[in-house]
């Protein structure tokens, strides 16, 4: 972390989108196209320079850079390049719509990206999601759940940005641990001010009203979450819990259960390769007393590998 970001892709030094540009189109040109070449400029350059050689790209070659990637390279490796060229906001776009393509919702899906994003992101993604689909993210997340999830995705992705660093209201505290009792010690819980006060309040304010709420209920929030909701609410407020406990946390779980699943390998790690991978491998090793590193060199083969380890960066001992 010594280099001041907690992201394990950085600016490249002495960049040159049309010197990268050129490399690009003659590794392209070659028979059989030379994908070392690929992965070694993109992912070793940070998204706004990868938006920096598209662009020099399409102006030496005549033609955008993600359909000549399309015409020479297949299957995950060639969605995981796709994926880099993306801005993130339209990459956490397609995966919201991917989610609720074909049969079935992946609830999941949805939670992660909606519950690990800022306002500010969400916003953005939601821009993005209209532009690259033409489609209404609001309606499609309504017409894809149903009841008191629908009002908690809803609410989340209309959260605010909360800026109260140093301000500790004890009184709201204690409002809002009561409110939440209040929603479970009853017949029939009620989910309300769980929605409310879990999508209005600042993680530090959080972090205060679940330590004192544990300590009343004499167990973790998570638990109490599991014991007294159902059903997608349930896996809802579970992940939205766990992300404002630890964001890193949650990923490095959801990457030590699904390992074998490469659209959610690649999701975490093009997604937080600029904003917190070292922390979620940190809390990979935790976890698993693994590294994430060791544990993508032993799950994937090849080129899928080596961009995958370029995106993780280096070993964690």
């Amino acid at each position: 972390m010594w280099w001041g970001t907690l992201g394990t892709v950085r600016p490249f030094p002495n960049f040159g989108p049309e010197e990268d540009a050129r490399e690009i189109y003659t590794a392209l040109e070659k028979k059989g196209a030379d994908v070392n070449t690929l992965v070694r400029i993109l992912t070793n350059r940070n998204n706004v320079q990868r938006q920096c050689i598209a662009d020099a790209f399409e102006t030496i070659a005549k033609k955008e850079l993600k359909l000549a990637l399309k015409k020479a390279l297949s299957g995950a490796l060639e969605d995981l390049l796709l994926a880099l060229l993306m801005t993130p906001s339209q990459f956490d776009a397609h995966r919201l719509r991917q989610s609720m393509e074909g049969l079935g919702t992946d609830e999941e899906g949805l939670l992660e990206v909606l519950c690990t994003r800022t306002p500010k992101q969400l916003s953005d993604i939601t821009v993005a999601y209209n532009q690259e689909f033409g489609r209404n993210l609001e309606k499609d997340l309504i017409s894809e759940t149903s009841k008191d999830f629908t009002k908690l995705v809803l609410a989340i992705l209309k959260k605010e940005e909360l800026n109260i660093k140093g301000v500790i209201d004890y009184q709201l505290i204690d409002q809002d641990v009561k409110a939440l009792l209040g929603g479970v010690n009853v017949k029939k819980t009620d989910p309300t001010p769980w929605i409310q006060i879990l999508t209005s309040r600042s993680p530090g304010h959080l972090s205060r009203v679940f330590t004192k709420l544990e300590g009343l209920k004499g167990e973790p929030v998570e638990r109490t979450v599991q014991n007294n909701f159902s059903g997608d609410l349930r896996l809802g407020l579970r992940i939205l819990v766990q992300t404002i406990q630890s964001t890193p946390m949650y990923l490095a779980q959801r990457l030590q259960n699904n390992m074998k699943k490469i659209a959610i390998v690649r999701g975490i790690l093009v997604a937080r390769s600029e904003e917190d991978m070292l922390c979620v491998r940190r809390e990979y090793r935790r976890l698993t007393n693994t590294s994430l590193y060791s544990t993508i060199q032993n799950e994937f083969k090849g080129e899928m590998q080596q961009a995958l380890l370029a995106l993780c960066r280096s070993e964690d001992l």
